[in-house]
C-alpha cells in the first residue's frame, strides 16, 4: 500500500492514525500493513526502511519534538532589562500554554539549569545557571493512550550566551568519567559540553547543582514514579541542547536508570536537530554498546554538524584506511547514531541577508514540514526588490540628469 506523503499538523500525535475511541486503524492510508508502532518511531530498529523516503509518521513524530525544542527559544527571556533576563519567562504551569502548546498533553514537571565553568574574557564576572530548558511527562490520558506510552521528555535549547559559544569552540577532547563504578578513560567528550553539563555555580547557596545533577535526581523520581507503565525516555535539543541530551542519554544508560526490577526495555531515544559532534570514537562504540538510540537531524549546509573535528573525524582516510584503523583514532571525533539528512534546497539570494539560517531551528522545521516546495514565496520577494531596486535607481539617475542637465530640466 502506497503511504500518503501530505504531512498533517505536527500535534496529530504518532497514534492520529488511531481512533480516539478505540485502539484502530481510523486512517488506512498512514499504515501500511506492516504497520510501524511507537517502538519503531522511537529507533527499536535503528529507523531502518524509515528514512528513505521519510515514513509521514515518523516526519510527524520528528516535528512534535522539533516545536517542543522550539518552545525553549519562545520562553526564553532574552530582554535585558528583565527581572528574568536568561531565564525561563513563564512558571512551569503555564509555559506549555503561553508558547502555543497547550494541546501537546504533557506537562513541565521541572526547569533545568546548567554552568559552564569557563572564563569569558570580555566579561569579568562569575558565570551563573542558565535556563537551558525542561523536563516534561505526558500527563494527559488519551494522549497517553494515543502515543502508547507514558513519554517522559526532556527539551534543551541551543547556544545563545557567550560562555555558551566558549563551550561550543572548546573542542580539547577529555575523558568523560560519569560513571564512578568504571572510569573508561578511552571514552573523551568535548571538554566544554562536558563542563556544561557537569559544573555547579560557584556562588550556588541554594543547591541547585549541576545540570547532570538536576536531570538525574527529575529522571530518577519520574522513571520510579510510572515505573508500573510502559515508558519512554526522549531526549530532544538543537546545537549544543543536542549535545546536552546525548550527554544525558550516555549517562543514563550507563548509570543504568533504564534499568527496571521486571527487565522490562525502556526506550531511550535522541532527536538531535543540527547537533555537533559530541566524543571520540570510544565515545562512539560506548553509545552503540549501551543501546542509544540517535537520530540526527542535519540540514546539510548547516556548519554545525560538521563540528568538532572538522578534519580529524570519522570520515578521515589516512593511506586509504579509515580513522578506525589509525592508531591516533582515540583523538578523532565521530559522531554518534543515524543520520537523516535534510535535502537543502537552493535559496535566493535573500538568505545571504542572514547566514545564521541554515541553522536556525526554524529553517528545520520548515525544510522538515515542506520537503518538496517551491522556492515560489521568495521568487516574489526577489522580484519585489528588484521591482523596488530599479524604481529607485531610475529616480536616483532622474535625479542627477535633472541636476546635471539643466536643458533635460527645462524640456
Amino acid at each position: 500500500m502506497k503511504l500518503s506523503r501530505v504531512p498533517p499538523s505536527p500535534y496529530s500525535l504518532i497514534a492520529s492514525a488511531f481512533s480516539s475511541k478505540s485502539n484502530t486503524v481510523a486512517d488506512p492510508l498512514m499504515l501500511s500493513q506492516h504497520a510501524c508502532n511507537w517502538r519503531d518511531l522511537q529507533g527499536s530498529t535503528h529507523w531502518e526502511n524509515l528514512l528513505n523516503p521519510l515514513h509521514p509518521l515518523l516526519r510527524q513524530e520528528i516535528l512534535r519534538y522539533a516545536e517542543f525544542v522550539t518552545a525553549c527559544y519562545k520562553a526564553f527571556d532574552l530582554d535585558p532589562t528583565s527581572k528574568r533576563h536568561l531565564n525561563c519567562k513563564y512558571g512551569k504551569a503555564n509555559m506549555f500554554g503561553q508558547v502555543g502548546l497547550e494541546d501537546s498533553g504533557y506537562q513541565v514537571t521541572k526547569y533545568i539549569y546548567a554552568t559552564p565553568d569557563i572564563y569569558c574574557p570580555i566579561q569579568n564576572r562569575v558565570p551563573h545557571g542558565r535556563w537551558v530548558g525542561y523536563v516534561a511527562i505526558s500527563s494527559d490520558d488519551e494522549v497517553v493512550k494515543k502515543l502508547g506510552r507514558r513519554d517522559l521528555l526532556i527539551a534543551f535549547r541551543g547556544t545563545v550566551t557567550n560562555y555558551e559559544w566558549i563551550a561550543n569552540l572548546m573542542s580539547l577532547l577529555t575523558p568523560a568519567q560519569l560513571d564512578p563504578r568504571n572510569l573508561r578513560p578511552e571514552v573523551k567528550v568535548e571538554s566544554g559540553f562536558l563542563s556544561m553539563y557537569t559544573s555547579k555555580e560557584r556562588s550556588d547557596k541554594f543547591g541547585l547543582g549541576s545540570c547532570r545533577e538536576q536531570l538525574l535526581s527529575e529522571v530518577s523520581r519520574l522513571v520510579n514514579k510510572y515505573k508500573e507503565e510502559e515508558i519512554s525516555i526522549t531526549l530532544a535539543g538543537h546545537s549544543l541542547g543536542s549535545a546536552l541530551a546525548l550527554l544525558l542519554a550516555y549517562d543514563i544508560a550507563e548509570l543504568g536508570i533504564v534499568d527496571t526490577c521486571d527487565h522490562r526495555d525502556i526506550p531511550l531515544t535522541v532527536f538531535s536537530f543540527g547537533g555537533p559532534r559530541v566524543g571520540n570514537l570510544g565515545f562512539k562504540k560506548r553509545c552503540e554498546e549501551l543501546g542509544l538510540k540517535v537520530l540526527r537531524i542535519a540540514n546539510g549546509n548547516d556548519p554545525v554538524t560538521k563540528l568538532p573535528g572538522i578534519l580529524l573525524n570519522e570520515n578521515f582516510r589516512l593511506l586509504g584506511k579509515r580513522f578506525a584503523e589509525s592508531p591516533w583514532s582515540c583523538s578523532f571525533y565521530a559522531h554518534v547514531g543515524v543520520e537523516l539528512a535534510l535535502a537543502q534546497r537552493q535559496r535566493s539570494f535573500l538568505d545571504m541577508r542572514n547566514p545564521s539560517w541554515v541553522h536556525d531551528m526554524e529553517t528545520y522545521i520548515s525544510l522538515l514540514k515542506y520537503p518538496d516546495a517551491t522556492q515560489h514565496e521568495e521568487d516574489i520577494e526577489l522580484a519585489d526588490l528588484i521591482i523596488r531596486f530599479r524604481d529607485c535607481a531610475g529616480n536616483l539617475m532622474k535625479g542627477l540628469r535633472l541636476r546635471w542637465s539643466p536643458e533635460q530640466h527645462d524640456s
